[in-house]
C-alpha cells in the first residue's frame, strides 16, 4: 500500500466549516499521481511519451467529516488490473483525529493519440510495475 498525506485548507471548505465533498475528489487525484510516482510511473514521463490516463469511473462513501487544518493519510490500492483499465481504492484517514472518512474507488484508462492502449502490448514495463505491486501487495493482505 501507498500512503499520501496532505493537510487540509481553509479554502477546501463549505460554510460549515467542513471540508466541500467536491474536494475529496481532488485528493483522489493527488493520491494516484503520487501513487505512480511512488512506483516509478511518473505521470508527467507517460504524458511526455503521449499516454494519458482519464478517469472513466470514480465514486465515495462519506463516513466522517475532515475540517480545516486535520491531515490526512491517504491509503491507495489496486482492486483490479488489467493492462487497459486500472481501478484503484482510497481509504482517506482522518489522522488529527483518528478516524476513516471517506472510503472510495476510481477507475482509468490508458490512452495514447485518443485511442484505447494495452499497457500489456504497448508498454510491457508499465505493465510489468502495476501487476508487480498489485502481486506483492495482493500476497500481503
Amino acid at each position: 500500500m501507498i500512503i499520501y498525506e496532505r493537510r487540509a485548507y481553509y479554502h477546501e471548505t463549505d460554510q460549515m466549516g467542513v471540508i466541500h465533498h467536491a474536494n475529496y475528489f481532488k485528493w483522489m487525484e493527488e493520491a494516484r499521481i503520487h501513487f505512480l510516482d511512488e512506483l516509478g510511473l511518473s505521470y508527467k514521463k507517460m504524458e511526455e511519451i503521449g499516454i494519458i490516463s482519464p478517469i472513466i469511473s470514480v465514486g465515495a462513501e462519506y463516513k466522517k467529516s475532515v475540517y480545516f487544518d486535520d491531515i490526512v493519510e491517504i491509503k491507495i490500492f489496486i482492486n483490479k488490473y488489467n493492462g487497459i483499465k486500472l481501478d484503484l481504492s482510497y481509504e482517506i484517514y482522518n489522522k488529527t483525529k483518528g478516524y476513516l472518512a471517506i472510503k472510495a474507488n476510481s477507475v482509468s484508462c490508458f490512452l495514447k493519440d485518443g485511442n484505447i492502449i494495452s499497457l500489456k502490448r504497448e508498454y510491457p514495463h508499465f505493465d510489468e510495475v502495476l501487476n508487480n505491486y498489485k502481486e506483492k501487495s495482493d500476497n500481503n493482505e
